[in-house]
């Protein structure tokens, strides 16, 4: 059986999409810069949902646990995504407010990882959020549940896949209110 299911996922095609030209020598010097040019060139191949976003977290005993949500925006403040407080990855983010972040955007064969501290936005801006939700998305939560977060970034990783396996690898680290930045 082990080896049916190894065979079988090693004849599912892997990097079929096709990645933009990338001039590592004309890089930002901030990571917010070159993620909205990414964002862009994902949405104008027609990537569908490239708002969406993998969640990672830990719960109390250490072990990760991820989900998809929804990239909400990013400014100075950070990259925001809501949630309830009460749910678990609200508990999560409570008793250890850390989280990594992770894009994937096949047809252009690009990926994006974020990690970093999380705060709790105002009370003001949480519900700013929630309104802006359509009536059903705020019909089954609590206003004073709602919550939105920013993930303030430490290190910001692009990945640009290739065929021969000669993948790119652009890091950014938070360095106080500087960028470092290399090319992998």
């Amino acid at each position: 059986m082990a080896d049916s299911i190894r065979s079988m996922l090693r004849a599912v095609p892997s990097l079929t999409g096709t990645a933009p030209p990338l001039n590592t020598s004309a890089l930002p010097d901030d990571p917010t810069t070159l993620f909205l040019t990414w964002f862009a060139e994902a949405l104008s191949v027609g990537v569908p949902e490239p708002h969406a976003m993998t969640l990672s977290t830990v719960d109390s005993e250490g072990v990760p646990d991820a989900r998809t949500l929804i990239l909400k925006d990013l400014n100075e403040s950070g990259w925001a995504f809501a949630s309830t407080g009460s749910s678990r990855k609200g508990s999560q983010l409570a008793a250890q407010p850390a989280a990594a972040l992770s894009f994937w955007w096949q047809p252009v064969a690009r990926a994006v990882r974020v990690r970093g501290e999380v705060r709790v936005a105002s009370r003001e801006e949480s519900i700013a959020d929630l309104r802006a939700r359509s009536p059903q998305a705020q019909a089954d939560v609590a206003g004073d549940d709602w919550t939105l977060f920013y993930l303030q970034p430490a290190r910001v990783e692009f990945w640009q896949g290739s065929p021969d396996r000669r993948h790119i690898r652009i890091v950014y680290t938070a360095n106080n209110s500087m960028w470092t930045r290399y090319v992998l």
